[in-house]
């Protein structure tokens, strides 16, 4: 026996050594192929693509390494009231607001912000956007990090989030027809400097609100949250800065779709969205020449990387009702359509519509909201629990 306790004295920290060495070659192997990866891009289609994905796989690391989300944290207001992840989002927005507009401003002709009309369709669009991230509890951005995490509702919403955004695009110009308003910016209203005034202002006084609501032991927001807001908005505004477009997801999703469908020699001429002249250039072109689906590419990567890191890839067991399953499908179709009709999810309307100015952001958040509360409602009841 003694001998025994003696080798295992001797082998255990052997052992642990050496798993840990295994673990630390993995993790820089890893490392060296998401290098690889942003240098191929960088070669074949352009530096400006390779940084672009570096961004994308900045953002996904974020995201799954702090924990930062939208859909959760607008659950936890809703049934906890605890406004931490919300107003860490509002924050992060309004410093993106603050570098985006004088950028905007004075480069008109480079940068665009994430401009869209108002109307009958979008806000119809944004209500089954927030109704149908709580069945699944994510968004177009965690749809993406949850699918690179290993998480399997995620895996599964993915692809249908992807058919349901092609669909909505090509059935799009059919629903504006049903009416919407002139696109309308904060700074068209109040001019350039008023505008992001407005916009500050507003995003402080939600903020208040949320945090005054909440209960006494739940007004404290974690470091956490501060450090991952900050690095979000950093990254969104280089993303602003380097391609010349906010950071968005849903058009990413659509595209692979829609170059799909090339495979089938499916006739795209019966949708004005795809069959414009510009949507038939990006379908000649790769999908790495392609700004949101790069970005989007990197937040799957990211996400896996840090998951992978961390040892815990896929470690949730998620079982799930027939229904829960079908739910999850459905909800993936829904989501990926209605974003394209309220022009962006989160990210695209919410996040970036706000912090560059689009009024359409604004009824985006309250519209989401409110469907929001009733998937929250929902989500038991259709398995999904």
């Amino acid at each position: 026996t003694a001998v025994l306790d003696c080798h295992n004295l001797i082998m255990t920290p052997i052992y642990a050594s050496s798993v840990g060495a295994r673990r630390m070659l993995a993790r820089a192997n890893l490392l060296i192929l998401l290098l690889v990866v942003v240098a191929m891009i960088s070669l074949f289609v352009g530096a400006r693509f390779g940084l672009i994905l570096a961004l994308g796989l900045a953002l996904g690391m974020t995201l799954e390494g702090l924990r930062f989300g939208f859909a959760g944290p607008w659950r936890a207001i809703i049934l906890r009231r605890e406004p931490a992840g919300f107003i860490a989002q509002l924050a992060a927005i309004g410093v993106v607001a603050i570098i985006a507009s004088p950028l905007l401003a004075s480069n008109s002709a480079e940068l665009v912000g994430a401009y869209a009309p108002v109307g009958v369709a979008m806000v119809g669009g944004a209500f089954v956007f927030g109704l149908s991230m709580q069945l699944v509890l994510g968004c177009g951005s965690g749809t993406l990090v949850n699918a690179g995490s290993g998480n399997a509702v995620g895996l599964l919403v993915l692809p249908f989030f992807a058919i349901g955004s092609f669909a909505g695009a090509y059935h799009l110009n059919w629903w504006i027809e049903l009416g919407t308003t002139p696109i309308l910016t904060m700074s068209e209203l109040f001019g350039p400097v008023g505008g992001l005034v407005v916009t500050l202002l507003s995003l402080f006084f939600i903020a208040l609100i949320a945090l005054r609501w909440a209960p006494i032991e739940h007004r404290k927001i974690p470091r956490r949250m501060w450090i991952a807001a900050l690095a979000v908005a950093a990254l969104a505004a280089l993303h602003l800065i380097v391609s010349g477009q906010p950071w968005g997801v849903v058009y990413g999703l659509g595209l692979w779709t829609a170059k799909a469908t090339q495979l089938f020699a499916m006739d795209l001429t019966g949708s004005m969205f795809w069959a414009a002249p510009a949507q038939q250039v990006r379908l000649a072109q790769t999908i790495f020449s392609d700004v949101t689906s790069l970005t989007n590419i990197g937040l799957v990567l990211g996400a896996f990387a840090i998951a992978t890191w961390r040892g815990d890839l896929g470690r949730d067991r998620i079982t799930l009702p027939l229904i829960g399953w079908g739910t999850a499908i459905i909800a993936g179709l829904l989501m990926g359509y209605s974003s394209r009709l309220a022009f962006g999810c989160n990210v695209g309307a919410f996040f970036s519509g706000i912090s560059t100015g689009s009024l359409h952001g604004w009824v985006w958040l309250v519209a989401a909201f409110v469907g929001s509360f009733l998937g929250v409602r929902l989500r038991p009841r259709l398995g999904m629990e």
